[in-house]
This record gives C-alpha cells, structure tokens and sequence, in this order.
C-alpha cells in the first residue's frame, strides 16, 4: 500500500530534481515525481530495479510508492520542479520513493569516500554483484552509492555479524537509466555501469569473485519479474505496458550475456580488473 507524504524535508541534487519527503510510516523517501525531467519512464526504471536487485540481495533502498495529497502540496508550494525559468507543479498521486537509510537528522550519508577509508566498507564485494546488475540491465550510467555508518546487522545477512557492531556500508542507488532510461532499450559500453572508484575492483581475481550474483541472474525467475510488471502503477505506464512486456521479455533473454558484458569491460581505456588472470 501506499504511503503519505507529510513533510518536505528539502531538494536534493540531481538532473530528476526528487525530494526528500517524511511519509505516514514514519521513514523518509527521497521521492521522484512522474512529471519527471528526464521523463516518467524513470520511476518505471527504479522500480523494476528495485524488485530485481531485492531477488540479487544487493543493498539497496527499499522501493515504495509515495502518494502527494491534495492537501500536502497546497501546504507545500515549494514541491515543485524547475524547467529552465518555468515552475512546474507536481501533480497529486502516486510518485517513487526511495527509501532513506535512516532519521536524516542524525544519520550522516555520504556519496563519497576517500580511498583510505573505502576498505573499511564492510560490504565492498556488493560493487561486484552490482556490477554484473548493471550490465545485464543495461545501466547507461556510472554506478551511483552512498555510504553511511551503521550497525552492520541491520544490512548485511550474515548471522554472525555481533548486532552491536557498527561500520561503513554501501548502498547501490539511482537505477533511472537502466534499459538506457527512457529508450528502453539496451546500449552496452565497456564504460557503462562502472563505479568511478577503481578500488572497489581490485579483489578481482576469477569469476568466482562474481558468486553468487551470476548465477541468481542466470536463473532469474520469470515470476520476480511478472512481480515487477503487475506491480507498477498503470499511470507511470501511461499506455506503455505492452512495451514494458517486451523489454522484460528482452532482459530475460540476455540473461547468459552478463559475463560477456563483464568481461567486455576490459576493452575499455582502463582495465578495472588490474588482478584478474582469466
């Protein structure tokens, strides 16, 4: 079910102009508007991201559907996007969120780490799971994240982590431009989809670094993206959901492809797997 916007907390960075909301259960969603800049199929994106990268267990936001009121937006002028010197209002309904990892009042998030600090990241190998993510989804964008300290119990499923202990963790976000955002198609690039800090590739040695994700996509079930499909809400499609069939229909089938994409990779102008003796 939906939730309810009920505070404006502030604008945050970026070409799809989302905001931080406060919403009825209590947590706060940095939401994107269907009258999104770079255009509404964008909420379609994340969405469907979202629910694969759940089936990956890949950290990432919870996904939720954030409704604006009437009410909430005539209290709230300033929810608004800019269009060069146009003001465009955002309309009542249904809009993403993205779930904040915590109270942004007291948890510190950053999108950036220097390199001294990036090993202390507890979960540094999801950038090789997500990696394989992006390419099999045909991310035409540099992998996006933000780091946070927490207790590592909360987001790592290792049962033997202590639940007192606390450190750095990764969490993949901004999925907008996968299926090359609003096309709908898949563009592969060795560039596309890579973390701009090489570091987090250094591990890199065999294929093996890339368990289990590669074989969770190889045998990605129908039924997960069925899931994605029935779940997002007919006025994002906005008459496009025979269109979305097809491209679910797509990915599915360039499934086996993933490693390739991976290894394609090192065509590039850099190597990004310096350690990795095929």
């Amino acid at each position: 079910m939906p939730v309810t916007a009920t505070r404006l907390l502030r604008k945050m960075r970026g070409g799809a102009q989302a905001h931080l909301l406060a919403a009825s259960d209590g947590r706060h969603y940095v939401t994107k508007f269907r009258e999104n800049p770079q255009h509404r199929r964008i909420l379609v994106n994340e969405w469907v991201a979202g629910v694969i990268l759940q089936y990956l267990q890949i950290p990432s936001p919870a996904i939720q559907i954030v409704e604006l009121r009437p009410e909430f937006l005539l209290a709230n002028p300033e929810v608004n996007l800019q269009l060069g010197s146009r003001t465009v209002p955002v309309a009542p309904g249904w809009h993403f969120g993205s779930a904040y990892p915590g109270d942004p009042d007291r948890l510190a998030v950053y999108d950036f780490l220097p390199d001294s600090l990036l090993p202390d990241v507890v979960n540094l190998r999801d950038f090789l799971g997500v990696l394989a993510f992006d390419k099999w989804v045909g991310n035409a964008d540099s992998r996006q994240a933000i780091f946070f300290r927490a207790r590592l119990r909360q987001w790592l499923s290792d049962p033997e982590v202590s639940p007192q202990r606390k450190g750095f963790v990764a969490v993949m976000i901004d999925h907008g431009y996968a299926f090359n955002g609003p096309h709908w198609e898949f563009v592969d690039s060795p560039l596309t989809g890579l973390f701009h800090r090489p570091i987090v590739y250094q591990s890199v040695r065999s294929w093996r670094d890339f368990e289990p994700w590669l074989e969770r996509i190889r045998y990605f079930p129908d039924a997960e993206l069925d899931r994605a499909l029935r779940s997002v809400p007919p006025r994002w499609l906005n008459g496009d959901r025979d269109e979305l069939e097809r491209l679910l229909l797509q990915l599915q089938a360039r499934r086996a492809r993933t490693p390739e994409l991976i290894r394609d990779c090192t065509r590039g102008r850099v190597n990004p797997f310096p350690n990795w003796d095929e």
